[in-house]
């Protein structure tokens, strides 16, 4: 009997970009040693956990999950893999990655399929066995790259937009239920993170010092821009530079004039802004508009 092909990324696959229109699921293995810095996206991802436990840092909060557990990141939040030695090695996780575009194509008027990503208190999900083992049968249909007695590509696809929806319906569904979401116990709130980021997002248009933000996490300088290294995977400019560059993507998408945009941002101008972008997405800010509108 063949073994059934399912699609997979290797462990130490750095991609955060989609290569598919509209949707990519995979399997992963192991400690995702390509991911241990703070990144983001324009698509939405979530990570089930199938074998072992997982742990990941959304902006100023690490979760750490085990076998049932889903993670749902919104666009454009910065997120980390939060490697612990040797925890991970035999983890095993399905990664769904999806756009704006095909949950709203998948939504309808009655039901946004992407309101679960927003306005909840926790990022992280557990739930009942019998709904986790329903969600669980959808995502193991989406990643196999071939279902059996299904002959044509063409089915498949359509199966696939079936069993995307019915994912993202129950989903929306339970995670409404406050209960289902972890509880503090579940995750590890990071103080300085979360100060850094909220006083970035607060003087975004402003040139940031890094004797400033240390100054708000009552550090000296040197001291604050080791641990902060340590504990996001990034340096202090390097977060500084790609939180403009995200204000500037949301500002872009709401269509907001191009040089109030990077101005905005915070960007001293625009060849700066436009370089950093183009490095940062893949293509030019206009462009970026055009197409994700």
């Amino acid at each position: 009997m063949n073994e059934t092909r399912l699609h997979r990324l290797e462990a130490t696959d750095e991609r955060q970009y989609m290569i598919r229109e509209g949707y990519e699921v995979y399997e992963k293995q192991g400690a995702p040693l390509g991911a241990i810095a703070f990144h983001y996206h324009s698509f939405y991802e979530i990570i089930y956990v199938l074998e072992g436990e997982y742990s990941s840092m959304l902006e100023n909060q690490t979760y750490h999950m085990k076998k049932g557990d889903l993670l749902l990141i919104d666009c454009n939040v910065m997120h980390k893999y939060h490697f612990i030695e040797k925890k991970h090695d035999t983890s095993k996780r399905i990664i769904l990655w999806v756009t704006r575009e095909m949950l709203q194509s998948l939504s309808g008027e009655e039901m946004d399929l992407s309101a679960c990503f927003r306005g909840q208190s926790s990022c992280a999900y557990h739930f009942p066995i019998y709904y986790e083992e329903m969600l669980r049968g959808y995502l193991l249909k989406l990643v196999m790259a071939e279902l059996p007695d299904v002959f044509s590509p063409q089915a498949k696809q359509v199966l696939d937009r079936g069993y995307l929806t019915l994912f993202f319906v129950y989903l929306n569904m339970l995670c409404s239920r406050r209960e289902y979401g972890f509880s503090r116990e579940d995750t590890i709130f990071h103080p300085m993170a979360a100060q850094v980021a909220d006083y970035i997002e607060n003087h975004i248009g402003e040139p940031i010092s890094v004797e400033e933000l240390a100054r708000q996490v009552h550090m000296s300088k040197y001291h604050f821009l080791r641990k902060f290294k340590e504990q996001t995977g990034v340096t202090v400019h390097s977060f500084v530079l790609h939180k403009r560059l995200i204000r500037a993507s949301e500002e872009l998408l709401q269509g907001v004039n191009m040089t109030q945009v990077w101005q905005n941002a915070g960007f001293s101008d625009y060849s700066s802004f436009l370089r950093n972008f183009k490095h940062a997405f893949g293509m030019p800010p206009g462009r970026y508009r055009k197409e994700m509108l």
